[in-house]
């Protein structure tokens, strides 16, 4: 079966909805912890939301350092599967394997609401399950959400077809250009600030759009899904 990891740091509030998440698609969830830099044999990896090591400094700054992130930036540079989830897309940018920064919301106050995003390229390991232009309601919940760019880095981003999720009916925190999660040149890595494993039972809802990410790295890695996951309904 296929083993995905998540990442527990000092901090981290989401990673139980992850590894959920992972094992409601079809796969086998497997917890890391930050100080052990030892993977154990993972074939893809989820950073989880939450405030590591408290945010200190700068949202993810200090967990760009660990052990664990260490294994991770040589293993993705390699072709793993990465995905980072709002504080792992913060420790995504920090640790230099994607573009830009998140910083302090535009309007300095924290969102929490379900948003409706675009999927802007289905061609990475986490959203090959998704049609492109498809619109998917996900909840997001951040104070420092806001990505930013030089705009050299941004035409890039989308000219390269970079942009992976742009916000649609309302930017909850500024972003340039709408954006809400972009990819590396190989299209292995991933993040996004919205929440993607609160987004998988009908039950507890919004919707289960966010499986879609879940499912598509079992695609990509030629693993069968669960009989009762699949893609997601466009909304």
């Amino acid at each position: 079966m296929t083993r995905i990891g998540v990442v527990t740091f000092p901090g981290s509030l989401d990673d139980r909805d992850a590894l959920r998440a992972v094992r409601l698609a079809g796969a086998e969830p497997v917890a890391l912890w930050h100080d052990d830099a030892d993977l154990h044999g993972v074939d893809a990896v989820v950073l989880p939301g939450g405030f590591s090591y408290g945010d200190y400094l700068r949202c993810g700054a200090i967990a760009r350092f660990s052990a664990a992130m260490g294994s991770i930036v040589d293993a993705a540079r390699a072709g793993l599967p990465v995905l980072g989830i709002c504080n792992g897309f913060q420790i995504l940018c920090e640790a230099h394997l994607l573009p830009g920064a998140l910083t302090r919301n535009q309007h300095l106050h924290f969102r929490n609401r379900d948003q409706v995003l675009r999927v802007e390229h289905t061609g990475t390991a986490w959203t090959n399950g998704y049609a492109q232009g498809q619109e998917i309601l996900i909840p997001v919940k951040n104070g420092e959400g806001c990505y930013v760019a030089d705009p050299r880095t941004l035409d890039e981003l989308e000219a390269e077809g970079r942009v992976v999720f742009r916000y649609v009916g309302g930017n909850p925190n500024g972003s340039q250009r709408d954006i809400a999660g972009v990819r590396n040149a190989a299209g292995n890595v991933v993040g996004l600030m919205p929440h993607p494993e609160h987004a998988i039972e009908a039950l507890t809802g919004p919707s289960v759009d966010g499986l879609g990410m879940f499912t598509s790295v079992l695609a990509h890695l030629g693993a069968p899904a669960a009989a009762t996951a699949g893609a997601p309904d466009g909304r």
